[in-house]
């Protein structure tokens, strides 16, 4: 797998515990249908957004406060010439204090500009990552409607 991918970061007000709980609530920031367990290491969970997007992920290492890794076992993208450009592909969040803030780091490692879905993926971990995580950790509060809905 290709060391590219799609990497986003913020900061907040939180501690790393708490960004990191916020993390694995994956139903308090993802919209679409979600099964299976996505806190505990070793599970797998799948994602389904309309007949649009079709994901499993295991859970692959998980370090309390500091560090969450998923790795696509499978999925099925129904926009793009290649539905299965995401199997193989890892999704990390790293987070770190960073003085009085805590570091929020995603990368989605295969995620690479060469996909054609890469484009449209970006823009919507954009809004995941950026939006709907980070107002779940400030705030609280689940997702709103993605803008593609």
């Amino acid at each position: 797998m290709s060391e590219q991918g799609f990497t986003t970061t913020f900061s907040v007000n939180r501690t790393p515990q708490e960004a990191f709980d916020a993390i694995n609530n994956v139903r308090g920031w993802w919209t679409g249908d979600i099964e299976g367990s996505t806190d505990e290491l070793g599970e797998e969970f799948t994602y389904r957004y309309q007949d649009i997007h079709y994901s499993k992920q295991k859970i692959t290492e998980l370090i309390p406060g500091k560090k969450v890794v998923w790795r696509v076992v499978d999925a099925h993208l129904t926009f793009v010439d290649d539905p299965n450009e995401w199997t193989g592909t890892e999704i990390t969040f790293e987070v770190a204090q960073k003085g009085t803030q805590t570091e929020v780091r995603f990368a989605h490692q295969g995620l690479n500009p060469e996909f054609e879905c890469f484009d449209s993926c970006s823009n919507a971990w954009g809004f995941y990552i950026n939006g709907s995580l980070r107002r779940l950790i400030t705030t609280d509060e689940g997702p709103t409607a993605p803008p593609w809905a």
